[in-house]
């Protein structure tokens, strides 16, 4: 390709603040021919499964990383060769990029591009993460001087650390030269004092493993096997990890699963709220005999033809009616501000359990929609959820949420507030069950909702008062024509 040059594309910003993605699939190889806009790769961040497309046209170069890696946004992980126009390495140094990245001129021609169109552009300043390596490599450096030292050598870290800082022209080296390696592996070997551009890598593409790191230590530890009080220090600061002691581990015994991407999300944001928002969870029982009539009406009814009709969508509808009644339980709580926001609009969110792990996509301005427009946007949402193509936008700016753990055959339960929100309801199995109703006992369709909410911003009588309302609305539907 004449006049070529190489482009870096950089992992990029898919949602808001997010600081890493896992590389699920790679659609393209070596050698292939991209176009702008194709769609070269799939991955996972701590909200959804996004594809992402290519910017520009070329000819692939470099897969930078395998499948299944988690990559620091900002890190490059596909090079393209591009026809036309000077080389971006060769006119790095004289771009504007040198005042905010003398030490790396290597990286600087996937600064001059935005990280993706569409997905908002992440600024190199803020993303230039590996900058700070150079002070990873120095601890890393710390670390084997103190080894030296454990070795009898104590003079020679002072010769490394004083040839160290003036060596200006390694900084921008270190990155290109330093195998690559999972954050979790880079923070192990920092904390065991190695250095991983001396760890020979074993893993696909070049990745050291944790079982690289350890071989490490194994092997900078063997000379000290004369020395009986440097033992302790090793099994103490590698027995969290978990290939730090396989002689326990018994894979027919125990499954170990990495926590990742939504999971780890959904995990974080949940001890979040449970530490953050004091809960309150109230319960009632109610008779939805006729709402469930009213499922079946509606199912023969041609305005609801090819759309999703089912309990979860009058139960939806309910707590919009409720949250109409009671706007006050539709806010959040600005703790900076120390203020009570109420939102006069609904994004009614809809907790969805998928492959990848619990999320919550939500309806926007559900409020303003009619039962046909509600029931066309929840038969959306659930196909894209269980497609596992939820965009990170369809899971922002949620105000309140319903969990239905009834489809588990689950009574009911106490949720957590989805961050953000001041209420959740939970609904249980709708069942068949001993009722008395009009004076006699009778066989009646039943069910368990149970309201959780905010007590900085929800008192008990505004959370009674949501619940009481959906649940007149399911025991006598036809409230909706009169409340709604």
């Amino acid at each position: 390709m004449t006049n070529a040059s190489v482009r870096e594309f950089k992992m990029p910003d898919v949602g808001e603040g997010l600081t890493e993605a896992e590389i699920l699939k790679w659609y393209v190889q070596p050698g292939d021919t991209v176009t702008d806009g194709q769609v070269v790769c799939e991955v996972e961040t701590a909200k959804a499964a996004v594809e992402l497309p290519i910017p520009y046209d070329g000819v692939v170069r470099a897969l930078h990383f395998p499948e299944g890696t988690t990559v620091d946004v900002g890190t490059s992980i596909i090079a393209v060769e591009v026809a036309g126009g000077a080389p971006a390495q060769e006119e790095a140094p004289a771009a504007p990029a040198p005042a905010t990245e003398p030490e790396r001129p290597a990286e600087q021609p996937a600064a001059r591009q935005p990280v993706l169109v569409g997905y908002g552009v992440a600024t190199s300043s803020t993303r230039r993460r590996p900058r700070k390596q150079a002070p990873d490599a120095a601890a890393g450096q710390a670390a084997s001087a103190v080894q030296s030292e454990l070795n009898g050598h104590g003079a020679a870290p002072a010769a490394p650390a004083a040839t160290a800082t003036p060596a200006a022209p390694a900084a921008p080296e270190a990155p290109a030269q330093r195998p690559l390696a999972k954050p979790p592996v880079r923070k192990l070997a920092k904390d065991l004092g190695v250095d991983l551009a001396t760890v020979t890598p074993t893993g696909p593409g070049g990745v050291v493993t944790r079982e690289d790191v350890h071989a490490a230590v194994a092997a900078a530890q063997a000379p000290q096997q004369t020395a009986p009080a440097a033992q302790p220090s090793a099994p103490a600061a590698s027995a969290p990890d978990r290939p730090s002691a396989p002689a326990s581990y018994d894979s027919s015994r125990e499954t170990r699963i990495p926590v990742k991407g939504v999971r780890k999300a959904t995990a974080a944001a949940m001890v979040g709220s449970a530490f953050t928002a004091p809960h309150v969870t109230e319960f009632v029982t109610v008779d939805v005999t006729r709402t469930m009539k009213l499922v079946e009406e509606l199912k023969q009814d041609k305005e609801f033809a090819g759309l999703r009709v089912n309990p979860l969508l009058l139960i939806a509808k309910a707590l919009l009616v409720a949250i109409r009644r009671n706007p006050d339980i539709n806010a959040s709580w600005d703790e900076a501000a120390q203020e009570i926001v109420v939102k006069h609009y609904v994004n009614l969110g809809i907790a969805a359990a998928t492959p990848r792990g619990l999320i919550v996509p939500n309806i926007k301005d559900a409020h303003a929609k009619t039962l046909p427009e509600l029931a066309a946007s929840l038969g959306e949402l659930v196909s894209t959820a269980r497609e596992g193509k939820t965009s990170p936008s369809a899971m922002q700016g949620g105000t309140v949420t319903i969990t239905n753990v009834g489809v588990f055959g689950v009574d009911t339960g106490t949720p957590l507030l989805n961050p953000g929100e001041s209420a959740i309801l939970a609904v249980g199995a709708i069942k068949p069950q001993p009722w008395v109703h009009k004076g006699k006992v009778k066989p009646r369709q039943v069910t368990t909702l149970a309201l959780s909410f905010d007590h900085r911003l929800v008192d008990g009588e505004l959370g009674s008062k949501v619940l009481a309302d959906v649940a007149a609305v399911l025991e006598q539907p036809k409230r909706l024509i009169t409340w709604a």
